[in-house]
C-alpha cells in the first residue's frame, strides 16, 4: 500500500514562527512548503498537491479568514487551519464564519495543534 504524501502549506509572515513550525511538522513525518504571504499561498496552491494549509490570520495583504473564498475556490477539499497570537472575540467570530476546519491560537500550546492537522489527515 502506498502512503498517502502528507503537505502541508504553512504561511505565516513571522519568519521565526514559520521556521519553528516548519521543523516541528517536519519532525512528525509532514511534507511542509512554507510561504510568507497571500499571494505565496495562492501560487503555491495553484500548482495543487496539498491537504492541509496552516495560515496566519494576520497576512500582510489583508486577513486570513477574508482568503479563505479565494482559496476555496482554487481547492475545495483544502483542509484550512487559522492560527494568530492575537486573538479576540472578534476576530474569532470572523474566523468561525468561514469554512475552516480549525482555528489554532498559537499560546495554546502546539500538540493541540499537531491533533488538529492528524484530524484533518484522517
Amino acid at each position: 500500500m502506498m502512503e498517502i504524501e502528507r503537505k502541508i502549506l504553512l504561511i505565516d509572515p513571522n519568519p521565526q514562527d514559520r521556521e519553528d513550525l516548519a521543523s516541528l511538522l517536519r519532525g512528525e513525518n509532514y511534507i511542509v512548503e512554507t510561504g510568507k504571504s497571500l499571494k505565496d499561498a495562492l501560487e503555491k496552491l495553484a500548482n495543487g498537491g496539498f491537504h492541509c494549509l496552516l495560515m496566519e490570520v494576520h497576512l500582510p495583504e489583508m486577513k486570513g479568514y477574508e482568503a479563505v473564498p479565494i482559496i476555496k475556490n482554487l481547492d475545495p477539499n483544502l483542509k484550512i487551519i487559522m492560527m494568530t497570537s492575537k486573538n479576540s472575540r472578534q476576530l474569532e467570530a470572523k474566523v468561525r464564519e468561514q469554512d475552516i476546519f480549525y482555528y489554532f491560537i498559537k499560546s495554546f500550546g502546539q500538540e493541540e495543534l499537531k491533533l488538529a492537522i492528524r484530524n484533518a489527515f484522517s
